[in-house]
């Protein structure tokens, strides 16, 4: 699933681009290259553009805005079909829509846009059918500022406060915020430079998270309302391997406080009452290599664990008793499939699992101790739980409920929220997503082939395209996106922006490249540590298949990832530049070895568990064996867009500048564009308005370097 994030300031029409004329004399940015020794084991390192971190350089900024003016300059004679693209997109979009309400207590909550607004409103009905009360208008909250992000958002248990957590640069540092839903006025209190994470303690106290220096959530705290201010610290994790997770279980009776490496977890739980003083309790103490999750029923907690069960096995706890030898087993361990999350509610358990490549959901009642499987009705699809745009939340709020909600999508169906019958698992659409613009779903086909990876190994792409090229394909342009990072499964979803690609004829294709967890856990393993050279590989052999079927040809085969799916199109594109006629990377993490290696970067320490400590000399030479930054040739690369957040703090924004400017300067060919948005971070422009600029921009990109910018007739 991917989560959009909205802002405000973004007027529903596609930003102007300088006019210019049809040859217009362009000379990209030259980032001056300043020597700078970078040492380890023995070997120094010479890196240039490292003076591009200091954001305080008025030298560094004014780097950056050059190369976006050199950007809009060097596809201006883009700026019709950008134009169009967007209008396309807008154009099935149907702006003023509402999401189904969702019970939260004694209300039924939704949200709902309005026509050129940005910004979801908040809403609630006392019943389905009654009447509407707005709980909060995002768009008056966001005023005349050029971005918003909502972290969470959080009724009070008797629902007369709404606690909320917003940021308004990118920085993922919110400020909350209570409003009193009756009267319509703030309370006076405040939180600044809370993480993710609104917890109500009672009516009267809030709990949140912060970050330490390296912007890792490590406390928790407790704010009494209405006080001097003062809050309470009630947890500080001193592991810098560790961080610190906030949640509260379904049946509201506990706190829960996940704390968790990359390959270990500890969960603690306080009971939620009149007393909440007490200290947090240990569920399962931290054990090297073993991970786990909570859900809560009655007395007992279910937890998903991988102890001596690499894809997981569910066992059954009873509450305060930390003992293994009082567990039971509710589900095995079974190789072939992985458990992947647990909800619990009062008689069932909603088991999301993982088998050949595909996600299920598995019912488990808890009276007769029977499991069954919900069938879905295509051969490739995603499901998830039914949840909140405005904060990626769940939306099954009811403990005591025998229906549930969850979302399912294709690549030729768009979401669709279903009710489930827990009881007897027969569904109901709720409401499918609407494309405007006359969308046939008849007129697209999707498909699977399977690519052979360097050692062997079969990788799964998924494909989708205009049903009426397939008797026609001979090299169509194609645009081939993977991630292959952490265990995120990168499962095939609906996209109505993505038509305007594929109604031109592009084959687009979806590579699930392992360092993922698409095939199970084992997937996941294979591609991490000393084994992650295989999830380019795995990339590189997807981009071959797609050739070698005819599919298309490297001329027109384009390739785009963000973050760590960054990482695997600046290494696929090391490993194999002629492939490739175009790459996309967003926010990419592509200087490996230096960030790895700097405890003072946010998450870098956390981060050792995933990619590899580089004080090892092992790890240090594995990494500068693929990292991007550190492997750029003189060669012809393809055309690339790059793209940054000023304000990003999960990869710096010097990143990709820094990749930039070391391409533009040794490669022999290959056009190199650098894109930042200096008004926001890691997502990149929020808004709905905001968020089809920037896929205009991209889509444009592609059709012009893969010669697909004409309509298919």
């Amino acid at each position: 699933m991917l989560s959009l994030l909205f802002a405000f300031g973004c007027a529903p029409k596609i930003a102007p681009v300088p006019q210019v004329s049809a040859e217009p004399a362009l000379e990209p940015p030259v980032a001056e290259r300043r020597p700078h020794a970078l040492e380890a084991h023995g070997e120094t390192r010479d890196d240039p553009y490292y003076w591009l971190r200091d954001r305080e350089d008025p030298a560094t900024l004014a780097y950056l805005e050059a190369e976006n003016a050199y950007a809009l300059l060097a596809t201006a004679h883009t700026a019709a079909l950008r134009e169009t693209i967007y209008g396309e997109m807008l154009g099935r979009v149907q702006e003023a829509d509402a999401h189904p309400p969702a019970a939260w207590g004694d209300w039924w909550y939704y949200e709902r846009t309005e026509e050129g607004r940005a910004y979801p409103i908040l809403c609630r009905r006392d019943s389905p059918g009654g009447s509407e009360q707005i709980v909060l208008d995002f768009n008056a909250v966001a005023g005349d500022g050029d971005y918003l992000a909502v972290g969470a958002i959080a009724p009070s248990p008797d629902h007369r406060l709404l606690a909320y957590a917003v940021d308004t640069s990118g920085d993922e540092l919110f400020t909350v915020r209570v409003l009193d839903l009756e009267t319509g006025e703030h309370l006076p209190d405040v939180i600044e430079d809370a993480y993710y994470g609104l917890e109500w303690s009672g009516r009267d106290a809030l709990f949140y998270t912060t970050v330490d220096d390296a912007y890792r959530p490590y406390r928790l705290h407790r704010r009494a309302l209405g006080g001097d201010g003062g809050d309470t610290l009630v947890y500080e994790e001193s592991d810098e391997a560790f961080w610190l997770d906030l949640s509260r279980t379904r049946s509201g009776r506990f706190l829960v406080v996940s704390l968790g490496s990359n390959t270990t977890t500890e969960v603690r739980v306080l009971e939620l009452g009149d007393a909440v003083e007490g200290p947090l309790e240990v569920v399962l103490e931290r054990t090297p290599g073993v991970e786990y999750s909570l859900a809560h029923r009655g007395d007992t907690f279910y937890l998903a664990i991988n102890e001596d069960a690499v894809n997981f096995k569910l066992v059954a706890a009873p509450v305060g008793d930390a003992g293994r030898e009082s567990w039971t087993e509710v589900l095995p361990h079974r190789p072939a499939i992985q458990i992947v999350s647990v909800d619990a509610f009062a008689d069932h358990l909603v088991i999301y699992e993982r088998e050949d490549g595909l996600p299920q959901i598995t019912v488990w009642d808890a009276a007769s101790g029977e499991a069954r499987r919900v069938a879905f009705p295509e051969q490739a699809w995603s499901v998830y739980a039914d949840y909140s745009e405005l904060t990626d939340a769940d939306l099954n709020r009811v403990y005591d409920t025998a229906s549930y909600r969850y979302v399912y999508t294709s690549m030729s169906t768009p979401e669709s929220v279903f009710s489930l019958d827990l009881e007897t698992l027969e569904t109901a659409l709720l409401k499918e997503t609407p494309v405007l613009g006359g969308f046939d779903r008849t007129q697209y086909r999707t498909e699977r082939i399977t690519a052979v990876s360097a050692d062997g190994t079969e990788v799964p792409v998924s494909l989708v395209y205009r049903a009426d090229l397939r008797d026609e394909v001979d090299g169509n342009p194609a645009l081939m996106v993977g991630y292959g990072a952490y265990g995120s499964d990168y499962d095939v979803y609906f996209s109505a922006n993505r038509l305007s690609l594929l109604d031109r004829g592009v084959i687009y294709a979806i590579a699930h490249v392992r360092g993922g967890s698409d095939l199970g856990r084992p997937w996941y393993e294979d591609g991490k540590l000393l084994n992650k050279k295989h999830t380019f590989e795995d990339f590189v052999a997807s981009g071959e298949a797609l050739v070698a079927g005819g599919w298309t040809r490297p001329e027109r085969l384009a390739v785009s990832g963000g973050s760590a799916g960054g990482l695997l199109i600046g290494a696929s594109v090391n490993m194999r530049p002629e492939l490739f006629a175009a790459a996309v990377a967003d926010v990419p993490f592509v200087d490996v070895l230096t960030t790895m290696s700097d405890p003072t970067i946010p998450l870098t320490v956390t981060e050792w568990e995933e990619w590899g400590n580089p004080s090892e000399r092992r790890y240090y030479d594995y990494m500068k064996s693929y990292s991007p930054y550190d492997n750029v040739a003189a060669v012809d690369y393809p055309d690339m867009l790059i793209q940054a957040g000023l304000n990003d703090p999960r990869v710096g924004y010097w990143e990709p500048a820094k990749w930039a400017a070391k391409l533009r300067h040794t490669a022999t060919g290959g056009e190199v564009l650098l894109w930042t948005e200096m008004g926001a971070g890691h997502a990149g422009p929020s808004g709905r308005y905001g968020y089809l600029e920037a896929i205009a921009r991209e889509w444009a990109f592609v059709l012009d370097k893969t010669g697909g910018a004409q309509p298919v007739p």
